[in-house]
């Protein structure tokens, strides 16, 4: 049986991959906005109101309401992280007690 101890230093050790992976999404995302918004001479960007419109319900919406398709682009991002979290505990050690 592996004890929450286990599962703790299995997930530590992760740590380094699933931020890697995190900045990777948060990056993909940055990229996705910066093209949304009209660049400014100031360097600033403006972003359509309708996406900030949108953005801003998404933000204030718990995932249990969201749409399917917005559940669906969820979990499509958290599937990047299983494969990383799956090799971790299939090399786990199996304890003996």
């Amino acid at each position: 049986m592996m004890t929450n101890e286990n599962v703790k230093q299995i997930l530590n050790s992760m740590l380094d991959k699933l931020a890697d992976i995190e900045h990777e999404r948060w990056s993909h995302w940055q990229s996705y906005l910066h093209s949304c918004g009209k660049p400014q001479p100031d360097g600033s960007l403006v972003l359509p109101a309708d996406l900030v419109k949108k953005w801003s319900e998404q933000i204030n919406t718990r995932y249990e309401d969201l749409s399917e398709a917005e559940k669906e682009s969820d979990r499509a991002q958290v599937r990047k992280y299983l494969p990383l979290i799956a090799e971790a505990f299939s090399d786990a050690k199996p304890l003996h007690g």
